[in-house]
């Protein structure tokens, strides 16, 4: 067990500890957030460590492209694949971490993080664990039967874990009637994130080699299964049916590529742009973002879209409808590809309509979807624990 010593509950000024740990630091929406959570968290109240797997081949790593300053503690074993063997060791190396470290709160993110980082917790004697869903497992991914094994693992996890973390209040709702935690142990913390400057529109396309007088519809994001990119490829045939001048870019890459016949199909109005830094030229060239997806959690490329001043046309499933605002800020569909591109096409033909979303999708993703917001959440969250347990005198919590 660990022989961990905690703050002094008359003093209020010492630091809580926290260990974060993560599959891996992949291109995305759970990598964005723990980036943006140890830039931002109060350093005189918090010591942080981070420890995460490596990346896999088809993707990219959010570290080394975007927050390459950020210390992290790598795990071989912690990585994607389920290995029973490895994962037991990774157990025992997190355990071992967590003793020498002694944090006070563990917080896992992504789903085997969240199951051997809690379990290491219990086994070195961490008081308080934590968990972010980023989304779930619940919808397709896997066959009935696995899925009913996720399920009954997320339920025994749960009852060792003081705090569950949602996204998105339709994630919550989604993991509580699975019968997954208790529905006060949940707290609703949505993404946050930034945007860098981005060049202007004329330049952005010339830097990705897309005409300068055409329509542009864009995908940022993992090019995965549940992602659906055969969808967006369909969605892009029925749009250029109706609008043939319409140009169509996919930034990101995964384990499910795009089917050549569909790419060679669409010619030069497709454009592969793989991962790339500078996410910000890629939004400032679309005049919209397209998402396609079949499950999602709240998806932080369509807040990037709104803080990029993007209307966005998605499939309304998890907790998209959080981030987008139907007839709004944007256009949420069904998982079809005709109406995706019904929707799409009608903002490609109705330029002040797409104007005027766009203006507010940025005001409302500024307002709703800041780093800034994030930090305080969780800050709010950890303060909670630590008045919860003693740690640090209840007035913190009014701060």
């Amino acid at each position: 067990m660990s022989t961990a010593t905690y703050p002094d509950p008359a003093s209020g000024v010492s630091r809580l500890r926290v260990m974060r740990v993560i599959t891996r630091m992949n291109i995305g929406g759970p990598a964005v957030q723990v980036s943006a959570l140890l830039r931002g968290l109060d350093a005189e109240r918090f010591d942080h460590r981070l420890i995460s797997g490596h990346v896999g081949p088809d993707e990219a790593d959010y570290l080394d492209q975007r927050a390459p300053e950020l210390p992290v503690h790598r795990l071989a074993r912690l990585g994607r694949a389920v290995r029973p063997t490895d994962d037991l060791r990774c157990v025992l190396e997190l355990a071992g971490a967590m003793r020498r470290f002694r944090p006070h709160i563990v917080h896992t993110h992504t789903a085997k993080a969240g199951a051997l980082g809690r379990a290491a917790a219990v086994l070195a004697g961490v008081p308080s664990r934590v968990h972010t869903f980023h989304g779930h497992l619940l919808h397709g991914y896997f066959s009935p039967l696995k899925t009913r094994a996720v399920m009954r693992t997320e339920r025994g996890l749960a009852a060792l874990s003081d705090r569950l973390v949602a996204v998105g209040s339709r994630v919550r709702d989604d993991l509580v009637a699975a019968g997954i935690g208790k529905p006060n142990q949940y707290s609703v913390v949505p993404p946050g994130t930034r945007l860098a400057t981005a060049p202007e529109p004329a330049e952005a396309r010339r830097l990705l080699g897309i005409p300068p007088d055409r329509p542009v519809v864009a995908y940022v994001g993992r090019i995965t299964g549940i992602k659906r990119p055969e969808r967006f490829l369909a969605v892009a045939r029925e749009v250029r049916r109706a609008v043939p001048t319409a140009h169509f870019v996919m930034c990101g890459e995964g384990d499910c590529p795009p089917d050549p016949e569909a790419v060679a199909d669409l010619g030069d109005s497709l454009h592969l742009l793989g991962w790339r830094s500078d996410v910000e030229t890629v939004y400032a060239a679309a005049d919209l973002v397209l998402l396609t997806s079949d499950n999602e959690g709240m998806p932080v490329s369509l807040i990037e879209a709104g803080l990029a001043g993007l209307p966005t046309v998605a499939t309304d499933v998890g907790s998209v409808a959080e981030v987008v605002q139907d007839g709004t800020t944007g256009l949420l569909a069904r998982p079809s590809s005709s109406e995706l591109a019904r929707h799409t096409v009608t903002l490609l033909r109705d330029g002040e309509l797409r104007r005027e979303m766009g203006a507010r999708a940025r005001a409302f993703t500024a307002l709703r979807f800041g780093e800034e917001r994030l930090v305080a959440d969780t800050q709010a969250l950890y303060t909670s624990i630590a008045v919860d347990r003693g740690w640090w005198p209840a007035s913190l919590s009014e701060r």
